[in-house]
């Protein structure tokens, strides 16, 4: 007989993860190592060091070790809002007339409203512990940058915040949090750095993009000493210590006997999906499970779906190493328009071997359809999710109509990733039937790929 599955799975604070999960160990396919620009070899502990934490770089660069611990700082700073409640979304799942069995994990209960803060407060920690001053990094939508800001508060660091332009602009309450917290917020591209001042002149106008900020964040770190550069996503430390969402997910799902058909996450540089998918896709490497694993991305930047698997710049500004990775090139400029904050002309080393070795999937989703998924979501489940949250959500729907057609009872699980609180100018655009799709050309995206380095 099925356990009765309450609308909120809570695990107890005792089993919450002591360790966190390195994929990489299981993958048979390693990722391709990063590659200094200048040599076109592998980079070493030495030169991750130059711009990383050191502690971060070992993780960076480790293949081996399936489980690291988790250091009890972190772990009694976790405590504050973990374990995260996984959600049975019956209301949904009565709205949409499905069959189906829908769950998602919400990691927007916190502070920073958002799943980065898993990561946020494990980097300041290792750069604290390493005696820095501060940290400098990149933020899309803001959520990283909340969380980091919030994270070096905590622990007493300076943070300087590069902001994508076009978010800075539509959301200043994020921003105003983010200085809430003691960071400080600079719209990315900017004059205050060498390479923002270059992508300013060769692309005048621009909205900017990850890619921007991060070239402008590792410049400012690589020039004030007591200071190290910190990223939100992409970078296989970061999906490290977002493991902690998949861990915490299965475990839930174990506890009722619940196995899942389908999980779904948004990507954009891969943290959410990479952490939320780590211990499934480690039970399917292994051979002891199977499931669908499906990625989300925005049809307005389409690394996985439309991009190449190939080396290329982390950066606009071309400062960062190389890695192999699905791409749309480092010059690659999201449309503005876009609301949500998966803006990154890559993905994931890890994501991206994952997703060429057939271990997932992926889909582009355009935004208008993400909104109406969000707002469907918020007035049946009562949470207004950020939009990044959303491409998920969209496929979530998706899947439990086909269930709806096929009378399957699948089990579907989602990464709600966060609030969308701080979103409000992109839902009021949306209200008034004044959001827009936009699709880049196959020339555009030719272009930008015609400039990713020749790497033998």
């Amino acid at each position: 007989m099925e356990k009765q599955i309450p609308y909120k799975i809570y695990l107890e604070e005792s089993e919450m993860p002591k360790q966190w999960y390195n994929v990489r160990a299981d993958m048979k396919n390693k990722p391709a190592p990063l590659l200094n620009p200048a040599t076109l070899k592998p980079v070493t502990l030495e030169d991750l060091s130059h711009v990383f934490c050191t502690e971060l770089a070992k993780q960076e660069l480790n293949d081996t070790d399936a489980y690291i611990d988790i250091p009890e700082e972190i772990l009694k700073f976790y405590k504050m809002y973990r374990p995260s409640p996984l959600v049975r979304a019956y209301c949904l799942e009565e709205k949409l007339g499905t069959p189906a069995h829908i769950y998602y994990k919400f990691e927007g209960n916190n502070t920073s409203g958002s799943h980065k803060l898993n990561s946020a407060i494990a980097q300041a920690y290792y750069a604290k512990k390493q005696g820095l001053k501060g940290v400098t990094t990149e933020t899309g939508a803001g959520q990283w940058g909340t969380a980091l800001s919030m994270a070096c508060s905590y622990l007493g660091l300076d943070c300087k915040v590069f902001m994508v332009k076009v978010s800075y602009e539509q959301k200043p309450f994020r921003r105003e949090v983010i200085r809430t917290f003691g960071g400080s917020v600079t719209p990315s591209p900017s004059e205050t750095t060498q390479v923002g001042r270059q992508i300013l002149e060769k692309f005048p106008g621009t909205g900017g993009s990850l890619g921007c900020a991060i070239s402008e964040a590792v410049e400012a770190a690589t020039t004030h000493g007591g200071y190290r550069y910190v990223l939100g996503s992409v970078l296989s430390q970061v999906l490290l210590h977002q493991s902690v969402i998949g861990l915490e997910t299965k475990a839930a799902l174990d506890k009722y006997g619940v196995k899942p058909d389908i999980i779904i996450g948004c990507a954009g540089g891969g943290s959410n999906l990479g952490g939320l998918i780590a211990p499934f896709v480690g039970e399917k490497l292994r051979g002891e499970a199977d499931y669908e694993i499906i990625a989300v991305e925005p049809a307005s930047c389409p690394s996985l779906t439309r991009g190449k698997y190939v080396y290329d710049f982390c950066d606009t500004g071309m400062v960062c190493p190389l890695a192999k990775m699905y791409t749309l090139g480092s010059s690659f400029m999201p449309a503005p328009n876009h609301a949500g904050g998966l803006r990154y002309h890559g993905m994931s080393s890890i994501v991206s071997q994952l997703y060429d070795d057939g271990l997932l999937t992926a889909r582009a989703v355009e935004q208008t359809e993400v909104f109406r998924a969000a707002e469907e979501f918020c007035r049946v489940e009562g949470i207004l999710p950020a939009p990044e949250s959303s491409h998920a959500i969209r496929v979530a729907i998706d899947e439990a109509l086909k269930c709806k057609e096929t009378g399957e009872a699948k089990n579907i699980v989602f990464g709600l990733t966060g609030t969308g609180y701080f979103d409000m100018v992109a839902y009021g655009k949306y209200n008034d039937g004044e959001m827009s799709d936009y699709i880049p050309t196959d020339e555009e995206i030719a272009q930008s790929l015609a400039q990713t380095p020749k790497v033998p």
